[in-house]
């Protein structure tokens, strides 16, 4: 127990060390680019007929710091409000703390990605033991051909297939937004129902992206569990092929729940382009019009809360795989 404490307690150090460093490298990043978005900011309240001092306070609130402070006053004054959990005021939504506007647009991402990931698990290796164990069969080369097929797909041409089969062509499937706008959210059966249908693409998207990874990974481990000595002993134990089968899986899924946890944390970022082409309004999104509107706390908030998820994703997949697997702790 105390050695679990301890890895955990190195682990979380070294994940809040990853996260001061990519918060830092932003702060630095956005004061870099051309324009300098707390000047442009000033010079617009100004315009607008406001006094210097009334500019400079609303720039403060904005960003946390005035453009005419010292660079460094101005990273610490940034690093303090991130401590206690403000992320400043975004720009392009009139004022709205970014954490609102982010935790409004974050159940639009984990929810589908989160259901795709899972369902495309669950498939990729259960066909994964399927396509190792008849390896030499017709519906184990089929398996493993999808596989490597829909693996080597781009993210945006499989989005785009979809759309225009099942929107376009087919028109079975709505596109855009998350539910039909016509409809009064609450929990009632046509908005529910909406949303699911809205949803049914990106879900859809995220669970064939994913299928192959998991279909190719499970069936590499799987011929390797196949050769162990232990599996050769259950055999000549006479055992039945059920229980063959639930040993080999057992053993053989062992290494993707560390990739499994892995891909929570990069479901995040890797939704950007995805939901750009669905309309859908998720984190991705958001980042893309924060980064077009020079909206930089958004951007800023946007990227911590993406580096936060893997940094955090890398410890559960690690102290997970020490849970699950015996082997690791000695």
């Amino acid at each position: 127990m105390k050695a679990f404490t301890r890895r955990l307690l190195v682990r979380l150090g070294g994940g809040l060390a990853m996260v001061w460093i990519v918060a830092t490298f932003t702060f630095f990043l956005v004061h870099a680019l051309p324009g300098k978005p707390g000047d442009a900011q000033y010079e617009q309240f100004i315009m607008q007929g406001l006094s210097p001092e009334v500019a400079r306070a609303k720039v403060a609130a904005i960003y946390g710091f005035t453009s005419h402070d010292p660079l460094l006053t101005q990273y610490g004054h940034y690093l303090w409000k991130l401590l206690h959990g403000d992320l400043g005021i975004s720009i392009s939504y009139s004022g709205v703390p970014v954490s609102h506007v982010i935790g409004s647009a974050l159940p639009w991402t984990v929810l589908p990605v989160l259901s795709g990931l899972l369902v495309s698990f669950l498939i990729g290796v259960t066909a994964g033991i399927v396509a190792a164990v008849r390896r030499s069969s017709r519906w184990g080369g089929l398996l493993s051909l999808s596989g490597s097929i829909v693996a080597g797909v781009p993210s945006f041409v499989l989005a785009l297939l979809l759309a225009l089969i099942f929107h376009t062509e087919l028109n079975l499937l709505p596109y855009g937004d998350t539910s039909d706008v016509t409809l009064a959210p609450g929990f009632n059966l046509p908005y529910l129902t909406s949303l699911v249908q809205h949803a049914v693409l990106p879900v859809a998207t995220y669970a064939l992206l994913s299928y192959g990874g998991w279909l190719l990974a499970m069936k590499s481990s799987v011929v390797s569990v196949l050769g162990d000595d232990f599996i050769l002993a259950a055999e000549l134990r006479g055992i039945t092929q059920r229980t063959r089968m639930r040993y080999i899986g057992r053993n053989a899924i062992l290494p993707l729940f560390t990739v499994l946890a892995l891909s929570l944390g990069f479901m995040f970022g890797g939704a950007i382009l995805i939901e750009d082409i669905f309309d859908y309004p998720g984190l991705g999104n958001l980042l893309l019009q924060s980064i077009g509107n020079r909206d930089y706390p958004l951007m800023s908030g946007a990227f911590l809360l993406i580096t936060v998820a893997i940094v955090l994703a890398n410890i559960l997949a690690e102290l997970c795989y020490s849970v699950i697997d015996p082997r690791v702790r000695r």
